[in-house]
């Protein structure tokens, strides 16, 4: 699939907005609800990041980081609204979530070959019956004829809130003031940065999750399905 208007024969759903809005929950459970594919598009670097250690390739290779990245045999599988995340057939949802994985991440997101390999990777998912793509450039980049575009959002205290809550139930230490903080200079690097920013695409519907339930934003969504007709019988 090279160009980005092949999509549209398939019905795609992107789901865009900052890190703590609810996308990852949201886009699994409604991807469960309609029995769609499932696009975790930020996974995709930490993938790459972890097949080069795997496979003993350099963080500043980019020839050989681009070509895994194009390579990379990845699926989300979802079981119970959760997805997991397996590279080779292995699942590495843990490992890849740890923060050394996430500084070999961004080391590898900054090589454009490799932003290249994995814009045409992530566009390899728009599959029938449909596609559910979880991101922060979906609607903008990635999938920008998408018939239904969706910027997922809420208060950066509210955010802060549900992350301290998600680490405290990991068993993990965290402090609340810290993790606002961290939240906050991670919204400013993902709005400011000069390739594929953090923004609403201009047909993007604006969602605040701030005040509702998890079941409250999927039924919302799938709602928005059905109206364009994008979906029936939900």
């Amino acid at each position: 699939m090279n160009d980005h208007a092949a999509t549209l024969a398939v019905p795609v759903l992107t789901i865009d907005g900052p890190g703590g809005a609810g996308k990852g929950t949201i886009s699994g459970l409604v991807a469960e609800r309609l029995g769609w594919h499932l696009l975790d598009s930020g996974a995709l670097y930490r993938l790459t990041a972890q097949a080069a250690v795997k496979h003993n390739v350099a963080v500043d290779d980019e020839l050989e980081l681009a070509r895994l990245a194009e390579q990379l045999d990845v699926s989300f599988p979802v079981e119970d609204g959760q997805p997991r995340t397996l590279l080779e057939g292995e699942d590495v949802g843990q490992i890849i979530r740890t923060e050394q994985a996430g500084e070999r991440a961004s080391q590898v997101a900054a090589l454009p070959a490799v932003r290249q390999a994995l814009l045409q990777r992530q566009r390899d998912f728009c599959q029938s019956p449909g596609l559910v793509a979880d991101g922060r450039d979906m609607g903008t980049v990635v999938f920008p004829d998408a018939p239904l575009k969706i910027f997922l959002t809420a208060s950066a205290d509210e955010r802060a809130h549900r992350r301290y809550l998600q680490l405290q139930e990991a068993g993990v230490d965290a402090s609340l003031s810290s993790l606002l903080k961290e939240i906050q200079a991670r919204d400013a690097r993902d709005t400011q940065r000069s390739v594929a920013p953090l923004k609403p695409a201009d047909d993007a519907i604006t969602l605040d999750t701030t005040r509702l339930s998890i079941p409250e934003v999927v039924d919302r969504l799938t709602e928005l399905l059905a109206q364009r007709g994008l979906v029936s019988g939900v």
